[in-house]
């Protein structure tokens, strides 16, 4: 099994010292150690029968201090990397390079659902700097120059903007996070979340059923959000839904566990389909072995 979203995280150091206040109070509800290295992740995977997992860098240091992500993937087979770039940066395309030249980082992080001057401390879903930031030619020729992944975590309502960016830059790969944050009262099939099936006639575009204990009203097997599973399959095809557990993140309210073996309950999910899923889906997509 391939998890593609988990976090981990080293200890504050004078050089990388841990400054966003409300990713420490979240630290706090979570039921791993306030510091959850690389070795803690590895043996919760094996605890569980994962045997490769994506590590999204964690902002608990500046936002685009990608330190430990770098370190973790270039030090673990098993592990890989997704770093927190900001495109408007004047050095962004330098960022890009350096981090695509570690071992182990395949791509990067932008969470549209951020207000910008407040990244990775709140989310407002009225904001719109990802238009913004399709103007940045130059981040996004490099990034296709490089075959970097684009992950991306944005609230339903802001999947326009996504789209705009799908549109212009149709050959990059693209990973939606977290059910762009929908409810169990959120519809599938109008509304702003019925936007991904225009995302799905990208084929360069795939969505994560990740974070799902935090999307679901309901304990585990969350069988409020399976609608949602099951429209993703259909609109995008087994082959492009992707799952993740976002471990620790879920720590709170849910186990590696839980978070792991939820999609065995989804009715019409068949074993094959979970191989997928669980597995084979992200490898293809974003091309590793």
């Amino acid at each position: 099994m391939f998890d593609t979203h988990t976090h981990a995280w080293g200890a504050a150091t004078e050089e990388h010292p841990w400054v966003n206040g409300p990713i420490l109070d979240l630290v706090d509800s979570f039921d791993v150690h306030t510091v959850y290295t690389a070795d803690r992740l590895l043996a919760d995977m094996d605890r569980n029968g994962i045997d490769d997992a994506v590590v999204v860098g964690y902002p608990i240091c500046d936002w685009t201090d990608n330190w430990y992500t770098r370190q973790v993937a270039a030090e673990h087979d098993r592990l890989h990397g997704i770093v927190m770039l900001d495109p408007f940066a004047e050095d962004a395309t330098t960022q890009l390079r350096e981090c695509m030249q570690t071992e182990g980082v395949f791509g990067f992080r932008l969470s549209a659902a951020c207000p910008y001057d407040r990244m990775w401390e709140t989310f407002d879903p009225s904001v719109s700097w990802l238009r913004d930031a399709i103007a940045e030619t130059e981040f996004w020729e490099t990034a296709l120059e490089l075959d970097a992944t684009v992950q991306i975590l944005c609230d339903h309502s802001q999947l326009d903007q996504a789209l705009e960016l799908v549109e212009t830059y149709p050959e990059l790969t693209y990973l939606f996070d977290h059910f762009a944050h929908a409810d169990p009262e959120t519809p599938t099939d109008n509304g702003t979340f019925a936007q991904f099936a225009e995302l799905a006639e990208y084929e360069t575009v795939a969505v994560k059923v990740s974070e799902i204990p935090h999307m679901s009203d309901s304990e585990f097997p969350y069988a409020d959000m399976h609608d949602h599973v099951r429209w993703y399959l259909d609109t995008f095809g087994r082959d492009r839904v992707i799952w993740g557990s976002d471990y620790p993140n879920v720590s709170d309210v849910a186990s590696y566990a839980e978070a792991q073996n939820w999609l065995r309950e989804v009715d019409s999910v068949s074993a094959q389909d979970r191989e997928w899923i669980t597995d084979r889906s992200f490898r293809q997509h974003v091309g590793i072995e």
